[in-house]
């Protein structure tokens, strides 16, 4: 399906100011807000789309290139970026963060209340976030591969369900606060506002804590979580699977899975590119010829002409890597290099000195010199 023009996806024009056109995406991000849509999948892509847009338009660099080449600056590696996800784009959650200010990007910080939620509702914890650390291989890494991720953390608690309260009794307003999350102090002409202390922000306290819990809404589990590492993924990639983190009275944080790509034994990798050092017998390099190689689906033909030098490289094409979310792939590189043999048996050196002696050398202890 062909993407959307940016500026009609935030509905200003292509000579839209900056200032417009982050107005235009706070909008829209608040609206289609996946915290605000609950699952509802038309929004989630639709706020993807619209923070894929913001990010581009709001760089004068990235804004110049898409005025220029429209989709194409971004795809095939034109754009010469990177991300942690793969695909060029900022997580559109971390972007959300960036525009907003503090909060967690979920629904938090001075942008809660577009949500819905009071102020005791914004004061409410969420659960911290997970890391965990995932090592492949690089053949995993060519062809995508699914994983089951086990780790412990602290789930809603399956007594109270994560409010903290025994079953069959519910917190109270703060008689402090009224509720409110915040204590607001007057001093002259100002007023200062400040957490509660008695309620820590949440508006409520708990009379009743569980007895399983503690009050905490939270307890231990073992879990698993499904990992589908996309084909083509680099080093470093982070993959986020939200509310799997650490519970908390706000809800759950989120888990990141960090990837690592373990050093193969013959290829090395750089960008989609792979590169393989391969020894030839001087004979074939000399005289050309056919050889096999090793590549990450099997073995493949490569011709080497007559004269080859050492360090001299070659490519083939659509051997390398293949691009996150496209078809294109990239190439292998084969650097080569030249064998010399370290014995040679009479007939051999015999040979091989009437070889010299026909292109004209002379051998002189060590070294070969052209006959005068």
């Amino acid at each position: 399906m062909a993407k959307k023009d940016y500026y009609e996806l935030l509905g200003v024009s292509r000579n839209a100011s900056a200032d417009e056109i982050k107005k235009a995406y706070r909008k829209l991000a608040v609206r289609y807000h996946p915290d605000k849509n609950p699952g509802d999948k038309a929004a989630e892509e639709k706020f993807k789309q619209i923070s894929e847009a913001y990010e581009v338009l709001k760089d004068e660099k990235k804004k110049a290139m898409y005025d220029q080449y429209g989709h194409a600056a971004f795809e095939g590696g034109m754009s010469g970026g990177g991300s942690s996800q793969g695909g060029g784009f900022q997580d559109p959650f971390d972007l959300f963060r960036e525009v907003f200010g503090g909060g967690n990007g979920r629904g938090g910080g001075i942008f809660e209340s577009f949500f819905g939620g009071g102020s005791s509702e914004a004061a409410q914890e969420r659960g911290a976030d997970l890391r965990y650390d995932l090592s492949i291989t690089l053949e995993e890494a060519f062809s995508g591969v699914e994983k089951t991720v086990a780790y412990r953390r602290n789930a809603p608690c399956s007594c109270c369900r994560g409010t903290g309260c025994e079953p069959g009794t519910h917190p109270q307003t703060c008689s402090y606060c009224h509720g409110r999350g915040q204590v607001v102090t007057q001093q002259g002409f100002f007023s200062m506002s400040r957490t509660c202390s008695r309620c820590g922000g949440s508006g409520q306290v708990i009379t009743t804590p569980c007895s399983r819990c503690r009050g905490s809404g939270a307890e231990e589990e073992r879990t698993q979580v499904s990992v589908k590492v996309p084909a083509g993924i680099h080093d470093g990639a982070k993959l986020r699977f939200s509310h799997y983190g650490e519970a908390g009275r706000g809800g759950a944080g989120d888990l990141y899975i960090l990837i690592s790509i373990q050093p193969h034994e013959i290829f090395q990798r750089d960008g989609n590119n792979l590169i393989l050092q391969q020894a030839l017998p001087f004979t074939l390099a000399t005289l050309g010829g056919t050889i096999q190689i090793p590549t990450l689906t099997g073995e493949a033909n490569l011709k080497i002409p007559s004269g080859t030098q050492p360090g001299t490289f070659f490519k083939l094409r659509n051997y390398g890597m293949p691009q996150m979310r496209s078809s294109s792939k990239g190439d292998l590189l084969v650097q080569v290099s030249i064998e010399v043999p370290k014995k040679l048996n009479r007939e051999q050196r015999e040979k091989l000195e009437a070889f010299s002696e026909a292109m004209g050398e002379v051998a002189a202890g060590a070294r070969s010199v052209k006959k005068k």
